[in-house]
């Protein structure tokens, strides 16, 4: 069945463009792509952008731009979801324009997300240049990442049919983990191509549409760059280094000005989809991720050399 093929951009509707490009280009390591009309692009590779951030109360995501191979998927991917029922209206010129695409339908799923599905989403003028990174950002066939989105109530069935059956995503797999009694983490995770998820839902306790985004490095040292950069920066963590069971990422999580976070990661695990087996986890990370003010609480109360007092 054709489908997306990738996550080809996010947009964030942020309410301090500042204090955003700092966090992207500074800290992150991205390069700025240019000013726009209530905002500012952000580039991880040779497309003209990856993040799209226009200024706004929301501090959130406020749309979801995925790629479809060609524009004839893309009319058979839109026949599809009217045929389901599914409203999808076609963007103008002005809005191909503004994303940089040849093509954009938009269309919403069960959670009131902002879906554009798009084909042709262009290349910049000039070459990727990053002034902090030892390495680039792993995107390609894989996209631009990742994002974990939350379910705010709707059912897995429902979402599911509309990400699985419409778009074409398939399951990677589940993760259920009991965080405190009573209270479970329930996950899970789809991709559309050989990255091991593109995107995930939860029903988490969490006011924003998005929990977190994964950027992906292809140079381990970049991770600890970054992480060192934030730290200096008195950038507040969600948590701190650790790896996760299913898709194997080295990665910490710090929060974006907006309260929401990017996942920073290394060595994530690509599928392979003739030999690739769902499975459901019980834990969400196989070591670290632990969160910060747990971290700073067990570095403090850990004795000082030879016996010396605090």
């Amino acid at each position: 069945m054709s489908g997306v093929k990738e996550l080809g951009y996010v947009v964030y509707e942020v309410s301090s463009l500042a204090d955003w490009e700092r966090f992207g280009v500074d800290l992150l390591g991205m390069q700025y792509g240019g000013r726009t009309a209530d905002g500012f692009t952000l580039r991880t590779d040779e497309k003209a952008h990856r993040w799209v951030v226009t200024e706004g109360p929301a501090d959130d995501l406020v749309a979801t731009g995925y790629e479809v191979e060609g524009e004839e998927a893309l009319d058979t991917l839109v026949a599809r979801l009217r045929g389901a029922g599914v409203e999808v209206a076609e963007g103008d010129a002005a809005l191909a324009a503004a994303r940089k695409v040849d093509r954009i339908f938009v269309t919403v799923d069960p959670m009131g997300n902002r879906v554009e599905l798009v084909n042709g989403l262009a290349d910049a003028g000039t070459p990727f240049r990053s002034g902090k990174l030892l390495g680039g950002f792993v995107t390609g066939a894989g996209g631009a990442g990742h994002q974990v989105l939350l379910a705010h109530g709707v059912s897995r069935e429902t979402y599911l049919g509309f990400y699985i059956d419409l778009l074409g995503f398939r399951i990677s797999d589940i993760i259920v983990e009991e965080l405190a009694p009573g209270v479970v983490a329930d996950l899970i995770f789809l991709h559309c191509n050989g990255r091991h998820h593109t995107v995930a839902f939860g029903d988490m306790p969490h006011t924003r549409r998005t929990h977190h985004f994964m950027v992906e490095v292809t140079d381990i040292r970049d991770v600890g760059l970054a992480y060192d950069r934030c730290m200096d920066a008195r950038q507040p963590f969600e948590m701190t280094l650790g790896m996760h069971p299913n898709d194997h990422m080295f990665s910490f999580y710090v929060f974006t000005p907006s309260g929401f976070s990017v996942e920073y990661g290394w060595g994530g695990l690509v599928i392979d989809e003739a030999t690739w087996e769902v499975r459901t986890l019980d834990r969400l990370h196989s070591w670290g991720h632990r969160p910060s003010a747990v971290v700073a609480e067990l570095l403090a109360a850990a004795p000082a050399p030879n016996g010396e007092g605090h």
